[in-house]
């Protein structure tokens, strides 16, 4: 994805809105920069539902994350929109909202709505996750095969040292070195599940099916439940550095299931009535992720990218332009109660969390928990949607607005040369026009006559006789041409 740094403010009188707003910004802050990204300003009141949500629990979800804020010692990013949520942590602390009503005023007070869409779109556009439960084993047997692997020591990222932090998700080059010390790509999906990492005492436990270690891989964490009942919770930790392709669009692309059907269950159901193709499949995502233990409880949620337990519900991955802990408000109309999206969904939403297929400014992964419901709604979800992201008031947007990029200038063509442009047009057109209007003086074909049974039958040997005598003609004129004109000649 380009990385254009800017921000676009809808227009004059979007921009004007904040001049209406009395501006907290200190000395000296830096502008906001999004890559990708169009913000416009909209008032708390054109926020459709906005007042209906329960901000209470938004703001219990808004703590958590705020966790991370006020136990870091010193700054761990440097992108104003960091320190400005810093400085809303520090409120928050102090806050104690006793009903939603005050959690939406702490809300309104320390943040402005902005629509935020990736450039030139309309919406964003939304898909769920959740923590998948499946039964494995620690050894490989006959039931259990399928294994799950920890991050190889030979995978390598560009920039990365041992130790130094989370392994890069995106944004890096990520692979193998080859004899000469360069990173060249690692072995893919179609190769590790043929066994390119057999031997390497990488598998943390086996699975039953394929499509379980597929979808957990998708989600990013599970919870494995070995023989003996030990739940072993795995958490995302890194991949292979192929991008992300979704195997349900290759299932509609190659006609394999109706678009209208699509969801992790129908994926499933065809990969286990298919198990020649469903490697061949699979194999289309060349992506394949890396775990690591995280726990041996089988209480609670998983814990996110930014560390703190996810909330079902509550907690949206994004892509990593954003920083971790912003709230977003979503919009949008999803199949939760039944297959039709029909359900009206406008909640606030914490970001918490990201994934390697997360791309985009206006891009979100809701977390449902833990099961097979949370499965069954998560796995319908890819629909549009509104996002509308709080930003801490602490940010000056009025200087963000100058950055916003311009409209490229038109070419100053000559008026003469407009004019003559212009003429050939009409020209252009005219001729279109009269070849129209011939077209509609063209004679239609004469209808055939009807001739009565009997003159057919006769006229049937008439053709063959005719075509004797013109075959006949026509050898007399090519011996004439052989031969040439006779000429007398006297005896002698």
């Amino acid at each position: 994805m380009p990385l254009r740094l800017c921000v676009f403010l809808g227009s004059i009188a979007a921009a004007a809105l904040w001049l209406s707003i009395p501006a907290c910004a200190e000395p000296g802050d830096e502008p906001l920069k999004l890559a990708d990204s169009q913000l416009e300003p909209v008032k708390w009141d054109d926020v459709d539902g906005w007042a209906a949500d329960d901000h209470l629990a938004a703001f219990a979800a808004f703590q958590v994350s705020c966790q991370t804020f006020r136990s870091a010692k010193r700054p761990e990013d440097d992108r104003p929109i960091y320190n400005a949520l810093r400085e809303v942590c520090r409120r928050a602390a102090a806050a104690r909202p006793s009903n939603k009503e005050a959690a939406r005023r702490f809300f309104e007070d320390n943040f402005r709505p902005v629509q935020i869409t990736r450039l030139g779109e309309a919406q964003g556009f939304l898909t769920g996750y959740y923590e998948p439960i499946v039964e494995g084993s620690r050894f490989p047997n006959p039931e259990f095969h399928v294994p799950l692997y920890r991050r190889p020591h030979d995978l390598v990222a560009a920039g990365y040292k041992p130790g130094s932090g989370d392994f890069p998700n995106k944004g890096a080059l990520i692979g193998r070195r080859n004899e000469n010390s360069e990173i060249v790509p690692y072995h893919d999906r179609g190769a590790i599940e043929a066994g390119a990492l057999d031997g390497q005492k990488l598998e943390i436990c086996w699975l039953r099916d394929p499509f379980e270690a597929l979808a957990i891989q998708i989600q990013g964490s599970a919870r494995v439940i070995l023989e003996d009942g030990t739940p072993l919770r795995l958490n995302y930790d890194s991949h292979n550095g192929y991008p992300y392709t979704s195997v349900g669009r290759v299932l509609i692309e190659r006609n394999l299931v109706p678009r209208e059907e699509m969801s992790m269950q129908r994926i499933r159901d065809w990969m286990a009535a298919n198990p020649d193709e469903a490697p061949k499949v699979r194999a289309t995502n060349r992506s394949y992720v890396f775990f690591r233990v995280s726990g041996l409880s089988n209480e609670g949620e998983p814990v996110g990218a930014q560390g703190v337990p996810l909330i079902p519900g509550r907690s949206i991955a994004v892509d990593k332009i954003h920083v971790y802990g912003t709230p977003f408000f979503i919009d949008a109309s999803l199949p939760i109660e039944s297959a039709k999206p029909n359900t009206s969904f406008r909640r606030l939403m914490i970001a918490q969390d990201t994934g390697s297929a997360i791309v985009g400014p206006a891009r979100a992964d809701l977390y449902w928990g833990a099961g097979d419901d949370a499965a069954r709604i998560a796995g319908r979800i890819r629909h549009p949607g509104r996002f509308v992201m709080l930003l801490p008031r602490e940010l000056d947007m009025i200087e963000a607005g100058k950055h916003m990029p311009l409209p490229v200038a038109k070419p100053n063509i000559p008026e003469a040369e407009v004019k003559k442009e212009e003429g050939k047009a009409k020209q252009q057109a005219a001729r279109a026009l009269d070849m129209i209007e011939a077209g509609k003086q063209v004679p239609l074909p004469v209808s055939k006559p009807k001739i009565p049974e009997a003159e057919v039958k006769n006229e049937k040997g008439k053709p063959k006789q005719q075509a004797g005598k013109t075959e006949e003609k026509s050898r007399a004129k090519k011996l004439r041409r052989q031969v040439g004109t006779e000429r007398w000649r006297p005896r002698s």
